[in-house]
């Protein structure tokens, strides 16, 4: 079953950002709005929503690191589990921001953005057929991708579906 839509009516009775917070708590986001479409911004939102411009972090041994691994379900679909140390998911600040050391990660299925994720654990239903790229990207909170001196924080792992 679908989680969106009930996190979707748990977001509307209690309104504003409780209820979205709830429901961003458990990973759902009203994706079909892709940040990384400018189609989906005005001219004046994108300029203070840039998603090109990375945040540069320094190399070193406080450094985030992000390490994936995907397992099958035994149901249905894959289990992605993100592992990070130095950065801590914060729903709560999601698109707000820049706050150091917090952010959110972008979920990538063969280079298509499938969602955003709040949290370590994630189910991935439905995946494509054949051999099946996922990629998670870190994110601060504006949405920003997050860069490690020059590496970007990505992880991605192959999988024959």
């Amino acid at each position: 079953m679908d989680r969106s839509i009930p996190m979707l009516l748990i977001g509307l009775i209690f309104g504003g950002g409780i209820g979205f917070a709830v429901a961003a708590s458990q990973g759902v986001t009203l994706d079909g709005h892709d940040h990384a479409d400018p189609a989906h911004h005005g001219h004046a939102a994108a300029a203070s929503h840039d998603h090109a411009t990375p945040y540069v972090l320094p190399s070193g041994a406080d450094a985030p690191t992000l390490a994936i691994d995907l397992q099958p379900d035994p149901a249905s679909g894959w289990n992605l589990r993100i592992d990070t140390t130095g950065f801590r998911f914060s729903p709560q600040n999601a698109s707000r921001a820049h706050i150091p050391g917090e952010g959110h990660a972008h979920v990538y299925v063969n280079g298509r953005k499938v969602g955003r994720v709040y949290g370590q654990w994630v189910h991935l239903a439905d995946m494509p057929e054949g051999d099946v790229t996922v990629e998670v990207t870190l994110n601060a909170n504006d949405h920003r991708p997050l860069v490690v001196g020059d590496t970007p924080l990505s992880a991605t792992a192959t999988i024959a579906n």
